[in-house]
């Protein structure tokens, strides 16, 4: 059997009772922090959990993702993965690689910042439009793209979640901002929320616009960014105002 346990958004206690008694039975036990991290270190998963722990890399759920199946063929293997494992179409692409091959597959999921973000910065589920990355800039190139999916939910008044680079190392909301500015034509000229830590007992919510986020400390990753829709529900305007420290002009997105 091969079981994808997510691991929520924090630390070693996210994961669920059914997610840590997968791990406790498994004959080998995987993880890959490339499509997000936790906070805390391999060791304490190891520590916590009680098992040795292996590190996939991104080679061994894209291009050698047959050995991973051929393995759970005879093996019950579990992979852990951070926030919920279906998030990542990469690792739907080896669920679907299983199923077509006879292996019986398991998920177990669990709290991402896709689900979280709508509760920590009490924006409405509903009005989240196509989310985007900010990417590091490829041999010097910025990628428009994250530029584009703001401009198009802008055009239908939808909230843009905007998650950020993970690799080398986890991006800030200010290197993000300073990325995007490359690239901006006024589309970004708007008000926006700087999440840090979602989950963590430390975690920041900040609301201003979107190039002065770049001047409040945030404090240690992990970082996103929410590009606000055209206009706010009036509870949407509350719930910044009171729990993101948002400015008074806020208001004039309130419909």
């Amino acid at each position: 059997m091969l079981t994808f346990v997510g691991l929520g958004l924090c630390d070693e206690r996210d994961i669920t009772l059914k997610g840590l008694e997968a791990v406790k039975r498994a004959d080998r036990v995987y993880a890959e922090f490339y499509t997000s991290r936790l906070t805390v270190s391999l060791d304490r998963l190891e520590r916590v959990f009680g098992r040795e722990i292996e590190i996939l890399e991104r080679k061994h759920l894209e291009e050698e993702s047959r050995k991973l199946v051929d393995e759970a063929r005879e093996h019950d293997v579990v992979v852990l993965v951070p926030g919920d494992p279906m998030i990542a179409t990469t690792h739907s692409s080896v669920v679907f690689e299983a199923k077509k091959k006879g292996v019986e597959v398991r998920v177990i999921h669990n709290a991402s910042i896709v689900s979280a973000i709508a509760g920590v910065t009490g924006l409405h589920v509903y009005r989240f439009g196509k989310t985007a990355t900010v990417s590091y800039p490829y041999r010097g190139i910025v990628s428009r793209a994250p530029l584009d999916v703001v401009r198009d939910n802008l055009s239908i008044n939808a909230h843009t979640l905007l998650l950020l680079d993970l690799n080398p190392e986890p991006m800030t909301i200010a290197e993000a901002v300073s990325i995007l500015e490359n690239v901006d034509d006024g589309t970004l000229d708007h008000f926006a929320v700087g999440v840090a830590r979602v989950g963590s007992e430390d975690g920041l919510v900040v609301c201003d616009k979107f190039y002065r986020l770049g001047d409040h400390d945030f404090g240690k990753p992990l970082h996103s960014i929410v590009v606000l829709a055209r206009t706010l529900h009036i509870t949407e305007y509350e719930f910044l105002r009171e729990f993101a420290n948002a400015p008074a002009s806020l208001e004039s997105l309130v419909e």
